[in-house]
């Protein structure tokens, strides 16, 4: 790292007094350190990703997202297909990359690993959905996609009671959505292998992997998944079952989970979601815990399209 940028979503996570002072006490270590070290706020949502493609054509070499999955997840829309490495300061509600990249912890030892971290070249996921008003889109993705209640999950989500409950809230939504939902089915297109040919399943929920461990409660979701992986680690929920779905999440809880008939993991390069004929369900799609629009959706991985900063003694 020569010249850095730090982008920081000053609504993001933890109290903005402590916020400011994390990002001043970055930019100090970073500086001291002998690199050229600039603060940018976001403005408002999706900036961070204009701001990120603009720091690139500056001539910054590094872009670290201070903020939660959201942050990162915007600043990375600006980063793919560059030379510029992404690296990740944790401030937010949920930080499932710092967590895989073993940056839990205060802002300052997070910054002090990235300073001895190594630039790996990795690839990410794409995801192609429609917007609300129909039209299509794409993103890139590093953490997770899916179809069905987490996105529901995540479009219930107040941003001013996030900040005050945290992690307690989406525990909370996700109960409540456990007792209310309706788990309606969708198609999932599962494309040829060497192990098989294409099938049709009929899912209520499908969730796509990228990490090894979310950390928190969730811990290692998908076993064998990984942001060095060339395939995605789907997680398909062939039941409507409340009771089955509970179980199974009790036993991700418990760290015990197996995948049997009625919850497959399928690891794929590139998988299509669709909804079932004459239905009438409006379908959410997300990625990176953000909410983008409904089905249809296709994933694929994206060979080689970021450089991200990954710690010494790192394992994701």
């Amino acid at each position: 790292m020569h010249k850095v940028a730090l982008i920081y979503n000053p609504a993001s996570g933890m109290h903005s007094t402590r916020r400011k002072a994390a990002i001043e006490s970055a930019l100090e270590v970073l500086r001291r350190a002998g690199m050229t070290a600039e603060a940018i706020t976001t403005t408002g949502a999706g900036s961070a990703t204009g701001q990120a493609r603009d720091a690139a054509l500056a001539g910054f070499d590094t872009v670290i997202a201070c903020g939660g999955d959201g942050t990162v997840h915007e600043v990375l829309q600006g980063l793919v297909g560059t030379d510029v490495a992404l690296g990740v300061i944790p401030l937010g509600t949920a930080n499932a990359l710092a967590a895989d990249l073993g940056l839990i912890g205060s802002p300052a030892k997070a910054i002090a690993k990235l300073l001895r971290a190594e630039a790996v070249r990795i690839s990410v996921g794409r995801i192609h959905y429609r917007e609300n008003s129909g039209e299509p889109q794409c993103r890139y993705f590093t953490v997770a996609a899916g179809v069905g209640p987490d996105a529901l999950l995540m479009s219930r989500m107040d941003a001013g009671l996030k900040r005050r409950l945290g992690y307690l809230l989406y525990m909370i939504e996700a109960t409540r959505l456990l007792f209310t939902h309706r788990f309606p089915l969708f198609e999932v297109v599962v494309p040829a292998n060497g192990k098989g040919g294409a099938r049709v399943l009929n899912v209520s929920q499908l969730l796509a992997v990228r990490v090894r461990s979310f950390g928190g409660a969730l811990q290692q979701l998908a076993p064998g998944a990984s942001i060095r992986n060339s395939t995605l680690s789907l997680i398909a929920f062939k039941t409507r079952s409340r009771f089955r779905i509970m179980l199974f999440l009790m036993a991700v809880l418990a760290r015990v989970h197996k995948f049997e008939r009625e919850v497959e993991l399928v690891e794929t390069p590139t998988i299509e979601c669709r909804p079932r004929s004459g239905s009438k369900e409006a379908l959410f799609v997300e990625a990176d815990g953000e909410v983008l629009g409904q089905l249809p959706m296709r994933l694929e991985v994206v060979p080689d399209a970021l450089t991200l900063l990954v710690p010494p003694g790192a394992q994701p």
